[in-house]
């Protein structure tokens, strides 16, 4: 084994291979950037290099510092995990020079699969089906609806060298082909360093499969099953889970066979991903390579039982594969959903932001429950890289088990300071059309329309429950103030406001008539009875609550609570606004003028914390609705600032190269 290995790379992964590393006593070195100097990847490593400041360019992607960090420590290995370096051909190439042995396949293979134009070229020779596209280097946004037109719309501009859904857009007209080959381009070249740019046709309403490889240095090669990642916004993956209900054992061997027949094609010698479009006929088509370890490789791990990092550091060492293909077996069902930083209720189901931990809390108690992350209670997620908090993976014998526990998990798991996607990826987990395997890459907006609301009741019930707990928790936090449970009053009549809850559209006030009896509140609301129960031990400031209601335990947050019946209450993922009134209150709010909200349509804010990369209006310049104003970037990602009605242009807050905050004004229309 190697005596010691550098990790080209920061967050959950660095941790992640840190892991294993320890476990197969191989000591590591982390690199950082000045922003990261405190992060757990850092903590945890046994050494570790400032390699430059916080933008990756200038720290992760600056191979001469890296180079150093490895001198310097003396690593006989570089592992680059995902994204960054890790399929970037010339720095395996200069680590092979150096006598400093790549955790990952060799350069020609990385040059040959990295490059989607070539890889797809090397796909067909092999046999392995393709999607139809311009097999080359698009010269120009003109050459681009070119080409378009001869493919037929709608169709996919990606970057050729990349990965992760970044410098992807999809495009249904000439106008989407312009736009799309600008901020393809733009998102290439600051995530990748290569702003090439092919284009094909766009497979509508199929599912994204992909097959893990694992080949050695021997001339061996097997595939691990498939994972399920139709699940995507943005052509990022939000859950995956393995194996997929769509794929029987026929397309799973046919898949498999022509993966791994591809990494054969170009001496593939490491762990890789071959991903497949799969349309509703079961056809596939290869869609791309990716020549590293994939983010959701730990569902993989779970089915399998094969730790895919372990592999990977046997496979560089020179050792040949332990496993036959007859090993790889299914064993049971593993979902993963990806904890993002991000704001789900925004157009396009999350524009990310940034902030502090200000409480923190995995759900690591739960059985069968992993959480692969590289934060901690107080670290920072910064503008600077990807905003992902952590990789949720929930295993069961069943799929039906698998997503219990990933519903409770996600219950459980605490984040505080900052706004994150839980909300989303709980109501997913539970919504029909998922539960019951009838998803594509379409999933999102198909579902959700053009953005996410909160969570859908699916029944009456679920809100009468909701009212309940919350009757129960202000009648007990009413109690508390009081100082003696005593003399919380033996029955109440209260009101429950709902309104201000997007998904929940109650404008009416639900009525609430309670008996208290020792810890159980018995709860009327609307004519249905309701059992809470709320322990004299527990505390209204835990973190998390389970409360058992009717014949069911129901785990919630108590956001804030204050002394005016206002709560905000997580409940089955989304925090909910909810005011609990009484009598003598409904009865005086009833006579209160109805405030009107101020007009905000002519002011343009920012979405989110991010810097401004062009500014596209002037003073006094006329524009129409849904007409660029400007751009912010934010963790690689271009974000276009559009007018929201048409007027003139009477203020511009903002010019190129500034950092705005969330919701900023930056264009005003008069």
């Amino acid at each position: 084994k190697f005596a010691k290995v550098l990790i080209a790379n920061r967050g959950e992964i660095a941790c992640r291979i840190i892991r294993t590393c320890r476990a197969m006593g191989v000591k590591t070195v982390a690199i950082y950037s000045e922003i990261d100097a405190r992060s757990l990847h850092v903590q945890e490593a046994d050494e570790s290099y400032c390699v430059g400041p916080a933008p990756s360019r200038e720290s992760y992607l600056n191979v001469e510092a890296i180079v150093e960090a490895i001198r310097q420590s003396g690593a006989e290995a570089v592992h680059p995990g995902y994204g960054f370096l890790s399929e970037n051909t010339a720095f395996a190439k200069q680590l092979q020079d150096l006598g400093v042995a790549f955790i990952g396949p060799n350069s020609e293979s990385i040059r040959a699969m990295g490059d989607k134009i070539e890889s797809k070229l090397i796909a067909k020779k092999a046999g392995v089906n393709t999607i139809p596209g311009y097999d080359g280097t698009v010269r120009d946004a003109e050459h681009c609806v070119e080409l378009a037109r001869q493919i037929g719309y709608p169709v996919m501009i990606k970057a050729s060298a990349g990965g992760g859904g970044k410098g992807m857009r999809i495009a249904a007209n000439d106008s989407e082909v312009f736009d799309g080959y600008r901020f393809s381009k733009d998102e290439a070249a600051s995530s990748f360093n290569d702003d090439r740019l092919l284009i094909e046709k766009f497979i509508e309403e199929p599912r994204h499969i992909e097959v893990q490889v694992l080949c050695d240095k021997h001339g061996n090669g097997i595939f691990l099953n498939e994972r399920e990642c139709s699940i995507q916004r943005r052509n990022q993956k939000v859950i995956e889970e393995a194996p997929s209900t769509y794929v029987d054992a026929a397309l799973r061997a046919a898949m498999g066979n022509q993966a791994v027949e591809l990494a054969h094609s170009v001496g593939y010698d490491s762990a890789g991903t071959v991903e497949f479009l799969v349309d509703k006929h079961k056809n596939f088509y290869f869609l791309e390579m990716n020549t590293r370890l994939q983010v959701e490789h730990p569902i993989t791990e779970y089915i399998t039982g094969i730790d895919l990092v372990h592999q990977m550091l046997r496979i560089a060492k020179g050792h040949p594969l332990k496993h036959a293909q007859k090993d790889v077996q299914i064993r049971g069902w593993a979902v993963e959903s990806r904890v993002y930083a991000e704001n789900p209720y925004k157009k396009n189901f999350g524009l990310p932001s940034v902030g502090r931990l200000t409480r923190y809390q995995e759900p690591v108690h739960i059985p069968n429950v992993r959480c692969d992350s590289g934060v901690t209670e107080g670290s920072e997620i910064s503008i600077y890289y990807d905003p992902m908090i952590c990789k949720l993976i929930s295993y069961g014998e069943t799929r039906a088990e698998a997503l219990h526990t990933m519903k409770d998990a996600l219950d459980s798991y605490v984040i505080r300071g900052l706004t994150h996607n839980i909300p989303l990826l709980r109501d997913i987990i539970t919504e029909e059309n998922f539960v019951s395997g009838r998803l594509n890459t379409s999933y999102l907006p198909a579902v959700y329309g053009e953005r996410f609301k909160g969570r859908r009741m699916t029944s009456k019930e679920q809100v009468y429950q909701l009212a309940s707990i919350a009757s129960a928790i202000y009648l007990r936090e009413e109690a508390r103030s009081n100082q003696h449970l005593s003399q919380a009053k033996p029955t109440a009549n209260l009101f429950i406001d709902f309104s201000g809850n997007d998904s929940l559209n109650l404008q009416d006030m639900l009525s609430a008539r309670v008996r208290v009896n020792g810890d159980k509140y018995l709860v009327q609301v609307n004519g249905g009875d309701y059992e809470v129960e709320v322990p004299k031990e527990l505390s209204l400031g835990a973190l998390t609550l389970e409360i058992p209601i009717g014949n069911e335990k129901k785990i919630v947050q108590i956001m804030s609570i204050d002394g005016d019946g206002r709560l905000l209450i997580q409940f089955e993922g989304t925090v909910f606004k909810v005011r609990v009134l009484d009598e003598k209150t409904v009865k005086y709010m009833k006579r209160m003028p109805v405030k009107q909200k101020p007009d905000a349509s002519k002011i343009i804010q920012s979405p989110l914390f991010g810097l401004v990369k062009s500014v596209s209006c002037q003073i006094g310049d006329q524009v129409n609705e849904e007409q660029e104003l400007c751009v912010i970037e934010a963790m690689k990602m271009s974000i276009i600032i559009s007018a929201t009605q048409s007027g003139k242009v009477c203020e511009i807050n903002c010019k190129v190269g500034d950092t705005v905050l969330g919701d900023q004004v930056l264009v005003q229309l008069q």
